[in-house]
């Protein structure tokens, strides 16, 4: 969110002062609201939530420490900064200690002041004002990002019609929050909306789950089972990771959304549907397209219109309002008393390099909930949460493939590259192991190529 306009709330009781600042940020572009006390401040409060307040310590009746302790009751993620003069900066220093986002000495340099707003505002995390919730359709998706913003708003076009959208973006990054937010502002969104993870269920497994089966179909079949697709009858089906689909149930899915009908495993007949098909995907599908391992006429089906989440990194006003969030959320459900983040622990939230995204985040504020013992989060409880490895973050089907590649490749070099004995120690047939290899573009002959050339290198030497 720009900081451009922003409502700012200044409280001292000397009117010079107060003039002084409202003239100094309203220059600046800001929006200024002066009250003469604490008081004053927290009935302004009531009306309407500002992005910051400035307060002197030094007030009539409540001082304005006093006033921060009832703001951060209130409002924990609103960034406080304190005025003092010389007697009182011991006063101050300790309220930076419990949360106040920083003090100015007076008297205080106007470049200093608008550097210190500018600061404090980047970092600030605003709750919406009474009257301005998010919409239910999104109100899971808790960003105030302009790009956010835009792509929300394609998303609610694109909501009113049944055209098949293809979510892009890396993992971690809210993928299912977003089809989820599609079904609800779409016709369908009192019928169900069924998600399924493509890339987590194993290849023998998926028909079935998709399509459904007939009692006798195969070993295990005792009862019939609608599937997926029919579950979601009327509704929305999310097909998360679909570029792990495996091909030959590409084949299929495409004869169904073509259709608009499936035929259970086993069974003599079709079964009509009346499904929308959301999907998403954090791999590269141009290039599975060039390889093969996706179909161009699948790729086309799914891919109407293009919805592209962006990684956490580039919407960074986002953190301070998404740790606070998630920090809210945990501590309620395990019974914390935890008000916010202290300054410092805000700005290493802020300025981390989340490769894991929103998921990561969201993992080390778990963290952090469950160590904390002051009711606002240290400096360095976030510093070690971040420290923790990345695989902690990993969601399980980016875990699953890892595993199975760096498995195909011990293999592969166990054997030289003989896929025959290779596939007989997995324990799989021949045809299921190349499929395997396949798809993680593993070939066998590099394997038995680098056997020969280090034999060669041994004769010659």
């Amino acid at each position: 969110m720009s900081t451009a306009g922003a409502h700012i709330l200044v409280v001292d009781d000397d009117p010079d002062l107060l003039r002084l600042l409202g003239m100094r940020l309203n220059a600046a572009g800001y929006r200024v609201e002066g009250v003469p006390s604490a008081e004053a401040a927290l009935d302004a409060l009531a009306l309407q939530r500002p992005r910051l307040v400035i307060s002197d310590v030094q007030l009539p009746g409540a001082d304005g420490l006093a006033l921060f302790d009832a703001i951060r009751a209130r409002h924990p993620s609103l960034p406080v900064i304190l005025l003092t003069a010389h007697g009182t900066i011991p006063d101050a220093v300790e309220a930076t200690a419990r949360g106040v986002y920083t003090y100015l000495t007076k008297p205080f340099d106007g470049k200093a002041l608008l550097d210190t707003v500018a600061q404090a505002l980047a970092l600030s995390a605003p709750e919406p004002a009474a009257g301005q919730a998010p919409e239910a359709w999104r109100a899971d998706i808790v960003s105030h990002s302009p790009r956010m913003q835009d792509l929300l708003e394609e998303a609610r076009l694109v909501a009113a019609s049944d055209a098949s959208v293809l979510i892009r973006g890396e993992s971690g990054t809210g993928k299912e929050l977003l089809a989820q937010a599609i079904h609800r502002a779409s016709r369908r969104a009192s019928r169900p909306f069924v998600a399924v993870n493509c890339g987590a269920i194993p290849e023998a497994l998926l028909e079935s789950e998709l399509f459904g089966h007939v009692k006798g179909a195969f070993t295990g079949a005792t009862k019939d089972r609608d599937g997926l697709f029919r579950a979601a009858d009327g509704g929305t089906l999310f097909l998360d990771e679909i570029g792990d689909m495996p091909p030959a149930l590409q084949v299929k899915l495409l004869r169904v959304l073509q259709e608009r009908a499936v035929r259970p495993l086993g069974a003599n007949r079709n079964v009509p549907i009346d499904v929308r098909v959301l999907s998403a995907t954090h791999r590269d599908l141009e290039a599975l397209l060039a390889d093969g391992s996706f179909r161009e006429d699948l790729f086309y089906r799914l891919n109407v219109v293009t919805l592209r989440l962006p990684p956490l990194a580039e919407r960074r006003e986002d953190i301070p309002l998404l740790a606070q969030h998630f920090l809210t959320t945990l501590a309620a459900r395990h019974g914390r008393t935890l008000h916010g983040f202290a300054p410092d622990a805000l700005r290493a939230l802020a300025t981390a390099a989340w490769p894991g995204n929103v998921r990561q985040l969201h993992n080390v504020v778990e963290q952090v909930c469950a160590l904390s013992t002051s009711p606002l989060v240290p400096l360095a409880l976030v510093q070690r949460a971040l420290r923790t490895p990345d695989v902690a973050v990993l969601p399980y089907a980016e875990a699953r493939r890892r595993f199975e590649r760096e498995y195909l490749v011990g293999l592969l070099k166990l054997t030289d590259g003989q896929v025959a004995d290779a596939a007989r120690l997995a324990e799989r047939n021949r045809t299921e192991f190349y499929r395997l290899l396949q798809k993680h573009d593993l070939a066998p002959e590099r394997f038995r190529d680098a056997v020969a050339e280090e034999r060669q290198d041994k004769d010659e030497a």
